[in-house]
């Protein structure tokens, strides 16, 4: 390809944004196939396999609820089938994508129980038990938490959240955004006793954007056929009627369930633990990268690292901003900019989804040339202190998450 400027490049763009992720070439080829009847009986079989695919990623005996959309419907479809106009409900400023969902609730009328965060740490357990104690007529209908913040790479701890509402008591519906984290990280929806798991295609499932889903539970089944809002498009038991063959209410994404089918194909290949080992493994390279140069992780708990992407806080006198433009001007290479409040002040490397250890290796390598060609101030030989971590160096590995 040739740039703005004229200059060619080779080789392959290096797309190193937190998702929309690399799309694997089996997935590519699995879309790019003659669209079929989706009434038809082929159709009936691909629907059926996906939706029973989808609960081993969710980690779920129930249904698992298909939309055509962004994440941003299927937290639309989390809010209107359950609650209600002047519900209340706790959140957690965790990030940009928590805040997004706050303002959607209230668009929706719900009255909102906010909790401001420094955007540096996930949900307290210990403050969603303290909060729920503290309502002893139950007025609170949901909580609502992010499990992966993409703005910050902050990871909430979702099973020990579970525990906080559980002794307390408290009767409150638990619904977790999973849209950066599914495919990538380890989830259990039953185990971890959500109601309601919010996802979407273009993460850790390793395909384009299109396709959310809702994993629900059967309390958040019945809260939907006794309350809720009025939905048409969102509606889970419209959904769900059809779905028991295989099939859908309306024309769904057909090319895109292809893709679907092949992404849970290669998750269960790999086997979910060893995608989660190899997730861990790449974000403890990374962080040992950005410790090597002497730069700064965002997220501050070593409990809630992201295994999904590492957010780099820039040194003051600097812009994040434009070091991504050196960046991508000289290397084909686009990191994920801060966003919000963080603007200009951290930088994020995505490491996840089709990935792999060169991968990984050609990335940090461009973010050390590009420190260096921007002028950044930070210390030489992150890349050797990932390598210490990806060559299974152990003592030195060690030394370098530690550091």
């Amino acid at each position: 390809m040739t740039t703005e400027s004229g200059a060619f490049r080779s080789g392959r763009h290096f797309l190193q944004i937190p998702g929309p992720s690399n799309v694997p070439d089996r997935i590519l080829r699995a879309i790019d196939r003659p669209t079929i009847d989706h009434r038809g009986p082929e159709f009936g079989r691909l629907g059926r396999s996906v939706l029973a695919g989808c609960q081993a990623v969710f980690g779920t005996a129930g249904p698992v609820i298909i939309f055509p959309a962004s994440g941003t419907g299927a937290w639309e479809a989390a809010i209107v089938n359950t609650l209600a106009r002047g519900d209340r409900v706790l959140m957690y400023e965790t990030g940009q994508f928590a805040s997004l969902w706050h303002a959607m609730a209230g668009r929706f009328g719900l009255q909102v129980d906010w909790v401001p965060g420094d955007w540096r740490r996930g949900v307290d357990p210990a403050d969603v038990e303290a909060r729920l104690r503290a309502d002893p007529d139950r007025s609170i209908r949901a909580v609502m938490v992010v499990h992966n913040e993409t703005s910050t790479g902050v990871t909430s701890r979702i099973a020990e959240i579970r525990a906080a509402i559980d002794r307390a008591d408290h009767p409150a519906l638990f619904m977790v955004d999973t849209i950066s984290s599914l495919g990538s990280m380890e989830y259990q929806h039953d185990a971890w006793g959500v109601d309601v798991t919010v996802s979407g295609s273009q993460k850790g499932l390793m395909l384009p954007p299109g396709l959310s889903f809702n994993a629900v539970s059967d309390k958040a089944l019945a809260a939907a056929k006794t309350g809720g809002m009025p939905r048409s498009y969102w509606d889970w038991q419209e959904m769900l009627m059809p779905n028991a063959t295989g099939y859908f209410p309306y024309t769904p994404s057909t090319n895109l369930l292809y893709g679907l089918e092949e992404a849970l194909a290669m998750l269960q290949e790999e086997g979910l633990p060893n995608v989660f080992a190899r997730h861990a493994r790449h974000a403890a390279a990374t962080r040992a990268a950005v410790r090597g140069w002497d730069l700064e992780i965002l997220c501050q708990d070593p409990r809630e690292y992201s295994s999904i992407l590492t957010a780099v806080v820039i040194p003051d006198g600097h812009d994040a901003d434009a070091l991504r433009q050196v960046i991508l001007d000289r290397y084909d290479m686009s990191l994920g900019a801060g966003l919000a409040k963080l603007k200009g002040r951290v930088f994020r490397i995505g490491h996840l989804g089709w990935f792999n250890d060169l991968m990984l290796l050609g990335t940090l390598g461009g973010v050390e040339m590009g420190l260096f060609a921007a002028g950044v101030p930070h210390r030489a030989g992150g890349v050797a202190r990932a390598l210490d971590v990806l060559a299974g160096r152990t003592e030195a590995a060690q030394a370098a998450e530690a550091a």
